[in-house]
């Protein structure tokens, strides 16, 4: 591995707060899965017959990867507003 490339899974965005997509094949797994948990659970709750059912998957699986990305990506200390440019405008 090299010295200078950053461990983190998930970047923080560029503008507002929180992570942006993965750069390293775990964060994607870790996507993956999110995206599978769903989709087991239309499978499974059908959301036009059980809402609070399918709700309740979607929620559990987003309070997940909302654990997993504080865990494994970049702090978002604050909200961002981008590169700040280093000419001025009038």
């Amino acid at each position: 591995m090299e010295q200078g490339k950053p461990r983190y899974w998930f970047p923080v965005k560029r503008y507002g707060w929180g992570w942006g997509l993965p750069v390293r094949w775990q964060g994607w797994v870790v996507l993956l899965l999110y995206f599978a948990l769903i989709g087991i659970g239309i499978g499974y709750f059908r959301p036009r017959d059980d809402v609070a059912g399918f709700f309740g998957v979607l929620a559990l699986a987003s309070v997940m990867l909302i654990a997993v990305t504080a865990w494994k990506g970049e702090k978002p200390l604050a909200w961002r507003w981008g590169k700040k440019s280093t000419t001025r405008t009038p």
